[in-house]
């Protein structure tokens, strides 16, 4: 399933894109099954040409008596295989490539049949060059029995050339049938495996014209009028034919394997560079394609890792989830001096009776982001979703050089956006400053991050004085005092009270009234 398509997503340009319509492909595989299958076979008709008038000259073909062979069967013969091999081959690929044209999911039989088409394309190349082979064998000889080797070994060696040239080209063509295959899930089928490919490109390019040379020398043993310079020249003649044969192979080889290869390269690059939103096109069949199907299943355990660490992240925070993925966690905490902040909706009973359900979470929910974005925004941690409350740390498990001011800071960005930003609602936000224990609490199969100490209890206790008006964010002086001077220039002493579930007075801070925004 490629994310973003690329003109190579099937390792090569001409194969387009697994973005295109299926119309496209049907006319690209078409033309270019044709034009591969066409010119192999005039390749294999020139080499033959080569070979019997230059590569081995002795016993001769273009004889008086052999015209009609030469000037009528042969150019004959050569024009009808060509047309059936095109006809035949179109009409056996469309029928059943069928699912593949209205852009159907293949089913078993589908898949089943369409991997049968390279073979029966390559077997009709085979037996169109078998007929030949042997009836050129028989005509020729019928004149002169010592043409038969000559005409059998270079027919041979052409067919041989052919076959194996439009086997490879077949295979290329076909990738992106291929592809929807085995994207099916049929990922068994019969399909040249890379040891295959290897042997048959030496077998052509190497094994067929040593074998050829070989007879050549046998020739001038038998043939008493084969001179010294018609041998070098038929030896030349047939090591230059080997030597194209076997580059053209040796490319559509490399082919073979360098498109997968190059499309894994691509993609690795891409996960390197941060990007996981990425799956190559699995289109061979052989080893390369375990490979391309490897990659494939290592981007999505990515994608699953970092769309768990997201949503971990989301749920308990992306420091605490930073930090509990760089250690074990364990339970138990450390004291910290540390910043709390916490804000309390005003009237959240009213705001339930007087809207709906899916509105009240709604309107929560803005105000929730107004809140998250605040703390963000000053490097804080929103530690806990209490119902309408929120409870926010600054200093933990993050250090910071100065949480009090991080956290009044905050509190007054806060209270500035809220009636602007979800005027429906308004809340007592409160700020202590204190030392507490921050850690995992719970049990060893389920537990949270959390602070627990005086200036959780003090933010809260605050947040309620500061209904009074929620406009002005309250603070502890010791809050106020601890921050940078910049920020503490933003607040002045208000009172001292005595804080609910407390024994000592408190005195009390509140941002400055034309501060408040800032």
């Amino acid at each position: 399933m490629p994310l973003r398509s690329s003109a190579r997503d099937y390792g090569s340009v001409l194969l387009g894109s697994s973005t295109d319509s299926q119309l496209r492909k049907r006319v690209r595989i078409q033309t270019l099954l044709t034009i591969a299958l066409v010119g192999t076979n005039i390749i294999g008709i020139a080499i033959v040409l080569v070979l019997v008038t230059v590569g081995i000259p002795v016993p001769s073909v273009f004889r008086s008596e052999l015209w009609w062979v030469n000037f009528i069967v042969v150019p004959t013969y050569c024009l009808f295989a060509l047309v059936v091999g095109w006809g035949w081959g179109t009409y056996a690929t469309v029928r059943d490539l069928k699912w593949a044209i209205r852009g159907d999911i293949p089913t078993a039989a589908d898949a089943k049949r369409a991997r049968r088409v390279p073979w029966r394309l390559i077997a009709l190349q085979s037996l169109l060059w078998l007929v030949a082979t042997t009836g050129a064998t028989i005509l020729y000889g019928l004149v002169d029995p010592q043409l038969i080797p000559k005409v059998l070994i270079v027919l041979a060696f052409a067919g041989t050339v052919v076959v194996s040239i439009s086997a490879m080209f077949v295979e290329f063509i076909l990738r992106p049938t291929e592809a929807s295959i085995l994207a099916a899930g049929f990922t068994t089928g019969r399909r040249m495996r890379l040891r295959g490919r290897a042997i048959a490109a030496w077998l052509v390019g190497s094994g067929v014209p040593i074998l050829g040379i070989l007879l050549v020398a046998l020739f001038s043993i038998f043939f008493s009028n084969i001179r010294k310079q018609d041998l070098i020249v038929s030896v030349g003649v047939i090591g230059g034919v080997a030597v194209f044969t076997g580059l053209l192979l040796t490319i559509l080889s490399t082919m073979s394997v360098v498109g997968p290869v190059r499309s894994v390269q691509e993609g690795m690059r891409r996960v390197r560079a941060g990007d996981t939103d990425v799956d190559v096109v699995v289109y061979d069949g052989s080893e390369l394609g375990d490979l391309q199907v490897g990659f494939n299943t290592m981007v999505y355990g990515l994608r699953e890792r970092e769309r768990i660490r997201d949503l971990f992240g989301r749920h308990v925070g992306q420091d605490v989830a930073a930090a509990a993925l760089r250690h074990d966690p364990e339970l138990g905490g450390s004291e910290q001096v540390v910043a709390t902040m916490f804000i309390d909706v005003i009237g959240s009973t009213t705001l339930a009776t007087t809207h709906s359900p899916t509105e009240t979470v709604s309107i929560l929910n803005r105000f929730f982001g107004v809140i998250v974005g605040g703390v963000e925004e000053h490097q804080g941690l929103v530690n806990k979703f209490e119902g309408d409350a929120v409870l926010a740390i600054f200093g933990a498990p993050l250090h910071l050089p100065d949480p009090a001011g991080a956290a009044l800071a905050a509190a007054r960005r806060i209270a500035a956006r809220l009636p602007v930003e979800v005027p429906e609602l308004a809340a007592g936000i409160g700020v202590g400053y204190g030392p507490a224990v921050a850690g995992n609490v719970g049990a060893i199969e389920r537990f949270e991050f959390t602070v627990i100490g005086d200036p959780v209890n003090e933010s809260s206790r605050l947040s309620e004085l500061a209904k009074r008006d929620p406009r002005r964010p309250l603070a502890s002086q010791v809050a106020v005092r601890a921050a940078g001077p910049e920020e503490a220039a933003h607040w002045e002493e208000l009172e001292a009270q005595v804080l609910r579930g407390r024994s000592e007075p408190t005195v009390v801070c509140g941002a400055l009234p034309d501060d408040a925004d800032k």
